[in-house]
């Protein structure tokens, strides 16, 4: 049996951003897409959300002290 690790508590959530949501994304923080931090596609996540090179995710943690951190990641090597 396969654990699902995208239920596991200390994964946050992962969204797959569209093309028009990536945009904006880069328009408000004012940042190019090679300025964005990576994540690998060998990521375990990456691979369990079927995420693409060159997608850019959205990463929502929930934190005791900030309430909800939203992080972005380009997937890349």
């Amino acid at each position: 049996m396969k654990a699902d690790i995208l239920q596991h508590k200390l994964v946050p959530e992962h969204t797959i951003l569209s093309e028009e949501e990536a945009q904006k994304v880069l328009d408000d923080l004012n940042v190019r897409l090679d300025q964005i931090p990576k994540i690998l596609p060998t990521d375990p996540v990456v691979k369990a959300i079927d995420a693409k090179v060159g997608d850019i995710l959205k990463i929502t943690r929930k934190s005791e002290t900030a309430g909800i951190f939203v992080a972005y990641r380009v997937v890349r090597d």
